[in-house]
């Protein structure tokens, strides 16, 4: 059994979602919706996780693969958002703490890592089906 996964098709999901990503940012950014709307945060971190999901399952598949491989590729893709994740975190420690001066919210962070892990999953579950044969 082979997996063959279409990364044309992958490579165009990823450019229009990351585009759509930085007209949300920079609408978001104008009109101060990270502050005046409390979800927002955890639709962008969403979006990033799903972002970084695509990446990662471009960057780490293989034209053919078997189904042992494929089951890694899934393991990689939740790491390396997962890694991701953490480091943006402890960026926005050190940003929010020393340059900002303001209290840091540990739920905060924590929900920000489940929502990128959200994103990341959402491409295995869905988008997985869209962009794998299996023959």
């Amino acid at each position: 059994m082979h997996i063959t996964i279409d990364r044309r098709k992958l490579f165009k999901t990823q450019a229009y979602s990351i585009i759509l990503i930085f007209i949300l940012n920079t609408i978001a950014v104008k009109f101060d919706f990270y502050s005046s709307i409390w979800y927002f945060d955890m639709i962008m971190h969403f979006l990033g996780g799903f972002w970084l999901g695509l990446a990662f399952l471009w960057l780490f598949s293989y034209k053919n693969s078997s189904l042992e491989l494929f089951f890694a590729l899934i393991f990689k893709i939740i790491l390396s958002v997962l890694i991701i994740g953490v480091l943006w975190e402890i960026f926005e420690i050190i940003f929010i703490n020393i340059i900002a001066k303001n209290p840091f919210n540990t739920l905060d962070s924590l929900s920000d890592i489940f929502f990128d892990l959200s994103g990341s999953s959402f491409v295995i579950i869905f988008f997985l089906k869209k962009f794998v044969c299996v023959t």
